[in-house]
């Protein structure tokens, strides 16, 4: 199966540092990095979709972050 992540972070190096660990675990990239404003809080977001093949059948109640 298939599995898609989402990850975002503040524009700092933890964004970086989270891409990076998913990588190593595996996943790869799926398209672009993404970069917008959060006006609420004033800060800038980034954001990276990754994908994975892995073993089994999907449901819900799969844990992405440990995959």
């Amino acid at each position: 199966m298939k599995l898609y992540r989402f990850l975002s972070e503040d524009d700092t190096s933890a964004f970086c540092h989270k891409v990076t660990a998913a990588l190593n675990k595996g996943w790869a990239l799926e398209g672009g990095p993404t970069y917008a404003f959060d006006a609420a809080r004033g800060v800038m977001r980034c954001g990276q979709a990754v994908v994975k093949e892995v073993p089994g059948d999907y449901s819900p109640g799969i844990k992405l972050g440990e995959q």
